[in-house]
C-alpha cells in the first residue's frame, strides 16, 4: 500500500539525518552512518571512484572493513533539487566534504551525488547512490579522457 509522499518537515528531517551521516562517513564512524543511513535490500552504488555498479544486500560488512580508510573529516551537503513521489524520495545535491581518505593529508572531497531513498516500514531506506568528483567542470578532451580510459 503506498503512502502519501514526505511531508516539508520529514523531508527536512532526512536531509538532516543524510547529512550527519555523511559528516560520520568521513571520519570513519561506519557505525553512526549505518544507524543514521538505513540501506534497503539489494541497495544499488556507483561508487566515486568508477566501475560498474555493485549491488549490496547488506552493505554493513563492506563498510565496517572500510572504516580505516576515512579520518577526520566533515561535511556538509547543498541540495540542488528534491523529487518526492509516493513511497519514493530523490536528493540531487554536491557535499561539500574533507577528510584524510586512504592515508592522504585532510584535502576537499567535493563529490556530486544522487540519493534515492524508499520508504519501507515507515522508515527511509536508501535504495540507490550515484556519486562522481565531477563537481568542478572539466573539459570535453578531459572527459573524453576520462570515457578512454
Amino acid at each position: 500500500m503506498a503512502h502519501e509522499s514526505i511531508t516539508d518537515e520529514e523531508l527536512a528531517e532526512l536531509i538532516q539525518r543524510t547529512e550527519e551521516a555523511t559528516s560520520a562517513f568521513m571520519r570513519g564512524d561506519m557505525h553512526r552512518y549505518l544507524a543514521l543511513t538505513p540501506h534497503a535490500r539489494g541497495f544499488v552504488l556507483m561508487n566515486p571512484f568508477g566501475g560498474e555498479p555493485t549491488r549490496y544486500d547488506d552493505r554493513s560488512e563492506s563498510l565496517l572493513k572500510v572504516a580505516g580508510y576515512f579520518k577526520a573529516g566533515e561535511a556538509r551537503l547543498e541540495v540542488a533539487e528534491t523529487y518526492a513521489s509516493g513511497d519514493l524520495v530523490v536528493l540531487v545535491m554536491v557535499e561539500r566534504q574533507h577528510g584524510e581518505v586512504g592515508g592522504r593529508p585532510d584535502q576537499e572531497w567535493p563529490l556530486r551525488v544522487t540519493q534515492v531513498y524508499r520508504r519501507e516500514e515507515n522508515q527511509w531506506k536508501l535504495v540507490h547512490r550515484h556519486a562522481d568528483p565531477l563537481s568542478r567542470p572539466i573539459s570535453l578532451e578531459q572527459a573524453a579522457a576520462l570515457a578512454r580510459g
